[in-house]
């Protein structure tokens, strides 16, 4: 279940025919739906935007975001994935915190929202989105399904239990949709 609300300016056309995607047809670009639980800004930018580079009169890209609002995240996954990469202090304030605070994780997802649209806008691209529930997978091959989307790129944390056995976001968006799946660690260089 998705919480999507369009933004001012963009044509939320569930048949996807907007004049940009019109454009972007004409150009040889497409749209990327990006889901990133991490609010993306300077290097993760410039990386997400080397794959798809904006030249005068080359190709024009999209960008739909997706955020899940992470409310029901494990406890003890949160605390293996700190211990996984060394992050001791963070493991114990895992333990401390206990479980998420839903409105506390809703602000969250939105000003990582905010972060990643302004960024992205702040580089001329056009892009829009919207916050979906824990699970993101069924909004994202909604936005897939809906937009025409030519690829996604899903930025993470690293995720020690769902990475190794292939349960993470990037894992289950590639045997769901058939379009190519990109799965990058936040603000590393690191791809997963």
């Amino acid at each position: 279940m998705t919480s999507e609300t369009p933004r001012a300016g963009t044509a939320d056309d569930p048949s996807g025919g907007s004049a940009a995607d019109a454009a972007r047809d004409a150009t040889g670009g497409g749209t990327v739906v990006l889901l990133t639980e991490e609010p993306l800004h300077g290097p993760d930018v410039d990386r997400l935007l080397a794959l798809h580079p904006a030249e005068d009169g080359g190709p024009e890209w999209g960008y739909w975001v997706v955020v899940p609002q992470d409310t029901r995240r494990s406890l003890l996954a949160d605390v293996v994935d700190h211990l996984g990469v060394g992050e001791l202090r963070a493991a114990l304030a895992a333990v401390r915190g206990g479980e998420p605070d839903p409105a506390a994780a809703r602000a969250e997802a939105a000003e990582v929202l905010a972060t990643t649209l302004e960024a992205l806008r702040a580089r001329g691209r056009e892009v829009d989105g919207a916050l979906t529930e824990d699970d993101p997978l069924p909004a994202v091959r909604a936005a897939v399904e809906r937009r025409g989307a030519d690829e996604v790129v899903v930025v993470s944390r690293p995720r020690l239990l769902e990475d190794t056995f292939h349960r993470d976001w990037a894992s289950r968006a590639r045997d769901a949709l058939g379009v190519p799946v990109l799965h990058v660690y936040g603000g590393t260089t690191s791809v997963g």
